[in-house]
């Protein structure tokens, strides 16, 4: 009877690793009609701290454009900013990045 090895699974766990600090993780926030412009403008400075002319511009890619990315971060990050954004009411989804 011979030892059984396990396999080697330290080469995947450092990729998941590696996957999980990479930055390639999108926020992207769709337009609804619910939410007014000046509250999303107010969302965006209180959770993402953006400065009002950025937090304006994104609102306003948003409402013209149908959604905004309004962050490129890890994806543990990434997910705080879905929550925080959903708990606001703001329809938010994650999309992974090339």
């Amino acid at each position: 009877m011979g030892i059984e090895t396990l396999p080697d699974t330290r080469e995947e766990t450092k990729g998941k690793v590696e996957d999980a600090f990479e930055k390639n993780w999108n926020v992207i926030v769709w337009n609804d009609p619910i939410n007014l412009m000046n509250y999303v403008v107010f969302v965006f400075m209180r959770v993402l701290a953006f400065p009002k002319e950025k937090a304006t511009r994104h609102m306003l890619e948003v409402h013209h454009n149908g959604k905004s990315c309004v962050a490129t971060e890890t994806r543990e990050k990434a997910e705080l900013y879905h929550q925080q954004l959903q708990g606001y009411g703001l329809s938010v989804t994650l999309e992974q990045g090339e």
